[in-house]
């Protein structure tokens, strides 16, 4: 069995907090967990990410493993 003493307290319902509401409870071994970004609110989860492009570098991209095609299927190419 583990030694008395040397382990830290464990809180099995510890909340975790984002911008001052609770968004899940974990086990851990704080009794409140405070963080910036989680799923709920982080863009790429969301749906809300927004690729920009700079200098044409995801059209490049595209266009070298040849995914252009499928892109401007779906619109991606807007600046035609």
């Amino acid at each position: 069995m583990a030694k008395d003493g040397i382990h830290p307290e464990w809180y099995p319902e510890a909340k975790v907090m984002c911008n001052g509401e609770h968004v899940m409870t974990v086990g851990s071994t704080k009794p409140e967990i405070s963080v910036d970004v989680w799923s709920g609110n982080h863009p790429f989860f969301t749906g809300t990410q927004k690729i920009i492009d700079t200098e044409g570098r995801v059209e490049r991209f595209l266009r070298k493993y040849g995914m252009a095609s499928q892109a401007e299927a779906e619109g991606g190419d807007e600046k035609k």
